[in-house]
């Protein structure tokens, strides 16, 4: 698959990639678990199709020391063993907000059970990555960015 446009190769998409990692860099910087960070993003690209964010993602939070067995089975976290009752409040917080045209919204259910594992500035850097991370998937699509040679803190010159 070749993608449709390089998204560096142009000013006006660079710049716009620039801010967007910036956005990124700032969620870095919060006190929300960089794991749980890391299974957010993978859990939303999955749901968008989007085969670039999960290249990366993937291979990111592998690098940062994430389990096979975790990677392998962020799709089916209901019913996997291994993540923590935070995790799975920020994945499910993560499939709602992911699947907004689907005309749900976020219940308050899911959002209360985010609350109690999540403090306010954790909840906002949640919120704001997951809404990060599904413009990066939509970018991503509608480019066709392909997948399968990411490597691993690839694009910190372009930040």
């Amino acid at each position: 698959m070749e993608p449709r446009l390089n998204p560096f190769g142009s000013p006006i998409t660079g710049k716009i990639f620039k801010h967007f990692a910036g956005a990124g860099m700032a969620l870095a910087d919060t006190t929300l678990p960089m794991s749980t960070q890391e299974l957010v993003k993978i859990r939303a690209s999955q749901i968008n199709g989007c085969a670039g964010c999960l290249d990366m993602h993937t291979k990111e939070a592998a690098a940062a020391g994430e389990t096979a067995v975790r990677l392998a089975l962020v799709a089916t976290w209901r019913e996997a063993t291994v993540y923590t009752d935070a995790e799975r409040a920020a994945l499910a917080l993560t499939e709602h907000g992911t699947r907004l045209a689907d005309g749900y919204g976020v219940p308050d259910e899911v959002w209360e059970n985010a609350a109690k594992h999540y403090d306010e500035d954790q909840l906002l850097a949640l919120t704001a990555l997951i809404a990060l991370i599904n413009a990066y998937n939509r970018l991503n699509v509608i480019l066709q960015t392909p997948a399968g040679n990411y490597e691993v803190g690839q694009y910190k010159n372009h930040v």
